[in-house]
């Protein structure tokens, strides 16, 4: 598929060093959107410089922080010297700490909490300050999760969980928010993934993997290239009147 709207457009993904923030910065590239990554992997650089000579688009990898606000201040800045304005933010930085909720400490909830919620939201700061001063149009996607519908089974993730379903509130408000002036917030809210570090995941824990995939009423796990369609759509102006939602794709988990 193409969406030619966005060949010569920016887009900011944060955890896009590998996983799936970095397939979806892969099919970004690929409808000729220059891409900026911002992570705190070492191999960061390194990703970006594979998009660039795979897809010929301008692209830079940048370490950076996400719960740090002045980090993610100055990553935006030093990857709009180099990509431009963006037009398209994208928040895959997220984790996950699974354990009995009387066990989890203070550190650990709040690690989550900082992470997938506070992380996204400094992110979308500084995308919409940018957006707003140029006076330009554009479309942000939190990446959170069908477990901010539903409650995993048989592993516990209360922070996990509250987090995504925070991030998918989040992008309603900012969404209703910004719409005046063009940008458009949604958020995407996937089941089970087998990202590269999911399938190690799965590998070494089949019995609970099958448990998984018994639950999903297409019978698989999905791919991150599942995502790309979703992803572009909500990028490009092809959806330029959906703002303000959140899209479950999980192959119909929570449908059961």
């Amino acid at each position: 598929m193409k969406f030619e709207d966005l060949g010569g457009k920016s887009a900011m993904i944060t955890g896009g060093a590998r996983g799936l923030g970095y397939s979806l910065a892969s099919a970004l590239a690929g409808q000729g959107c220059n891409v900026a990554l911002l992570d705190l992997l070492d191999d960061v650089e390194q990703s970006a410089e594979t998009l660039a000579t795979e897809y010929g688009v301008r692209s830079v990898g940048l370490r950076a922080d996400v719960t740090d606000p002045s980090a993610v201040e100055q990553a935006f800045a030093s990857a709009e010297a180099v990509v431009g304005t963006p037009d398209v933010l994208l928040t895959a930085a997220g984790i996950t700490i699974w354990g009995a909720s009387v066990d989890v400490s203070a550190d650990e909830w709040a690690k989550v909490l900082d992470i997938n919620l506070h992380g996204t939201f400094y992110a979308a700061q500084c995308f919409a300050r940018r957006l707003l001063a140029a006076g330009k149009p554009g479309s942000a996607i939190f990446v959170a999760s069908m477990s901010g519908h539903i409650v995993n089974v048989p592993q516990w993730q209360a922070s996990y969980s509250s987090s995504k379903a925070a991030v998918a509130h989040l992008a309603k408000s900012l969404a209703v928010e910004w719409a005046p002036s063009g940008i458009r917030v949604n958020s995407i809210s996937p089941g089970y993934f087998l990202s590269q570090m999911t399938r190690q995941f799965t590998e070494a824990n089949a019995e609970l993997a099958a448990s998984w995939v018994e639950r999903i009423p297409v019978g698989r796990m999905g791919e991150p290239e599942d995502l790309h369609g979703l992803v572009l759509y909500l990028a490009s102006g092809a959806s330029s009147y959906l703002t303000a939602q959140d899209i479950v794709i999980d192959g119909g988990y929570t449908a059961i």
